[in-house]
């Protein structure tokens, strides 16, 4: 893992550079999927880079992206390794052009993330973790940190990361329970990297994710010390029949206070 994280990050950043090139025109088309959520000429250059660059590493392990996701579960039930990607998270945050939006690799291992790479090209920052090694993080010449999450201290108020594009009445009726809190607003896969560099103590997602939109940054957050938890208090499982995620939490995996939060079914009805 010590060995290929450095590599993965590589793979990323030239599917950052595809990303750009197209994010850098004056306009790009915007296409509709059959869900109606929006694509892009660069979520697929960037999908052709990625599935290259894992290719050429020669491991042999399967991949499987947003972009291919019509890979029938009785194909990929036995994968017991394979790659998850997601070549251009936040989409909406691209054709927006607020800088938010990354390229997610994950590496998955009997249905859990063991590496992870989240890349912002716009941002030129780079967060990446690998099960035994550790999570860092990188901004553009700045020399690689190691990150961590962070309890919340007494008398502090939650720092509480959300969506920028996605906004339900359920996520703000929970918020309103918290009593005092700060709220970032973040698009993309940044926003469960924001509470494994500390930055953020809480990350609730109530509202629909797929596998690819969380794997990369769940290894991210695992090698800081959270959580990404469903609301039983189980950690998120990849490569299920239906590669929808369930609702999920995000928070340091010793802050008691938001563990028993999650866990408090009047509070999430």
């Amino acid at each position: 893992m010590k060995n290929l994280l450095p590599q993965i990050v590589t793979v990323a950043r030239h599917a950052g550079q595809a990303i750009m090139e197209i994010y850098a025109a004056p306009s790009f088309e915007v296409m509709a999927k059959a869900d109606d959520s929006p694509l892009t000429k660069a979520d697929i250059a960037a999908d052709r880079v990625i599935q290259q660059g894992l290719t050429d590493l020669g491991l042999g392990w399967p991949i499987l992206t947003e972009e291919s996701a019509q890979i029938d579960y009785e194909d990929r039930k036995n994968w017991q390794r394979f790659w998850l990607v997601d070549p251009l998270d936040g989409t909406k945050e691209f054709v927006k052009r607020n800088g938010e939006f990354t390229v997610n690799i994950a590496l998955l291992e009997n249905g859990q993330p063991i590496l992870g790479v989240v890349y912002a090209p716009v941002l030129d920052v780079c967060y990446y973790a690998a099960k035994g090694v550790g999570a860092f993080i990188k901004r553009g010449a700045d020399v690689e940190r190691v990150i961590q999450v962070k309890n919340i201290e007494d008398g502090e108020a939650i720092k509480v990361v959300a969506s920028r594009s996605h906004s339900d009445a359920r996520t703000e009726a929970l918020l309103g329970k918290l009593g005092g809190y700060e709220c970032i607003s973040m698009g993309s896969s940044l926003k469960l990297c924001l509470v494994a560099e500390g930055a953020a103590h809480f990350y609730p997602r109530l509202g629909p994710t797929m596998e690819w939109d969380t794997a990369a940054a769940h290894a991210v957050v695992n090698a800081a010390g959270g959580v990404v938890q469903d609301r039983d208090g189980a950690a998120l499982v990849y490569n299920k029949i239906d590669l929808h995620n369930p609702e999920f939490f995000v928070h340091a995996a010793m802050d008691k206070r938001l563990a028993a939060l999650v866990m408090d079914r009047r509070i999430l009805g």
